[in-house]
């Protein structure tokens, strides 16, 4: 029996030119892009798509199934389905296009299928000066998308580039083909806290050149004195403040002695907290990468996960995440669609860095890995 093929993408269709195009190689399955789009909205599903629906933008050929013979007959075609990723939003697809549609469209090469975005035009102001790492603001020079259409063009950029392929704008008809090695830096999802001392350590075995990140000075308590006007002139700011005498009389501390009482307890508590410091709730590691740039592991609490995660037991509870950032010597380089070739040239000896680093984290901690768009990562790929 003939497998079923996808249908085939009609390039002159006039309104398919106004809407958003998802372009992917050869190898892509929907189940891939639906695990990206799961990863960014919730209530993910698949839809039916009426055949009358389906056909505005596809076309069924009649493919030779015996030549020798010179019969002739239709083949069958894979059922074209919308992807549901917004309450406006859906990806009608995928469907196979050839070489004469990527040409007529401006797509890539390598362009195997594409995904019809159906979404609604929501735009905004003019784009401001400024880096512009996905290309939106030059996509969208007079006014950039927002609302619901902006969350789904940077998700088509942010899956694009995860998948190596591009985003066509509607409207303009500006291809956007994002760098795979754009997005370097990792972060580890989990329930486990670990001090900063096993963080290190473990760090250091792949980058023996890591160090704790410390504050440069040390708060010792407010200044001498301060808060000793508010007693002398109840109603005149102090230097550098707000006037405390001010306050105490708006909240009814008018006697002289009871304002004298509530400054002791306000300097007995600044004396307890220099003695008795809150438990940190972040730190960070540093490595020194000389001249290209420096890996910072950043711990904290994340009080936000990848949708896909929200059904994971540990993840109902605090999550922990530890940041892998790479941060290059010229910063600004970073939200650069096309950077120079000695930010690309340093990015690339820092990748195996990042991705070391994030390995032996997450074999310590446990949990998920997850890249700067908040896909999953295996660590087995890394």
């Amino acid at each position: 029996m003939t497998e079923p093929v996808l249908p085939r993408l009609v390039a002159d269709d006039p309104g398919l030119r106004s809407r958003h195009l998802l372009a992917l190689p050869e190898g892509i399955a929907a189940e891939e892009v639906e695990v990206l789009a799961a990863s960014r909205f919730t209530s993910v599903r698949w839809e039916d798509v009426l055949p009358e629906a389906a056909t505005a933008s596809a076309r069924t050929e009649r493919r030779p199934l015996t030549a020798a013979l010179g019969i002739r007959s239709v083949a069958a075609v894979a059922p074209v389905r919308a992807l549901r990723v917004g309450r406006l939003t859906t990806l009608v697809g995928p469907y196979r296009v050839e070489r004469e549609d990527t040409v007529a469209l401006g797509l890539p090469t390598s362009t195997a299928v594409v995904y019809d975005v159906h979404a609604p035009v929501e735009r905004g102001p003019l784009p401001f000066p400024g880096g512009d790492r996905d290309g939106l603001k030059r996509a969208f020079p007079d006014g950039l998308p927002v609302r619901e259409e902006e969350r789904v063009l940077q998700w088509l950029v942010a899956a694009a580039r995860r998948l190596g392929g591009a985003v066509r704008t509607g409207t303009n008809g500006v291809v956007l083909t994002p760098d795979t090695d754009g997005a370097i830096d990792l972060t580890v999802l989990t329930a486990r806290w670990l001090e900063p001392e096993q963080v290190l350590a473990a760090v250091q075995r792949v980058a023996p050149r890591a160090r704790l990140s410390v504050a440069a000075s040390e708060w010792h308590g407010p200044m001498p004195g301060s808060g000793r006007a508010a007693l002398r002139n109840p109603g005149m700011p102090e230097p550098g403040g707000s006037g405390l005498g001010a306050a105490l009389v708006e909240h009814g501390l008018r006697d002289e002695e009871l304002r004298g009482r509530v400054l002791a307890e306000s300097e007995a508590y600044d004396a307890y907290m220099r003695a008795n410091p809150p438990m940190p709730e972040g730190y960070g590691v540093l490595v020194d990468l000389g001249v290209d740039g420096m890996v910072a592991v950043e711990a904290g609490v994340e009080h936000v996960v990848p949708p896909i995660m929200r059904e994971l037991p540990w993840a109902q509870a605090e999550v922990v995440a530890y940041r892998v950032r790479w941060e290059p010597l010229l910063i600004e380089e970073l939200e650069a669609e096309r950077p120079s070739l000695e930010h690309r040239v340093a990015r690339g000896r820092a990748v195996p860095q990042v991705q070391a680093i994030a390995r032996v984290v997450h074999a310590l901690a446990g949990g998920e890995i997850a890249d700067e768009s908040g896909f999953l990562v295996d660590p087995e790929d890394l």
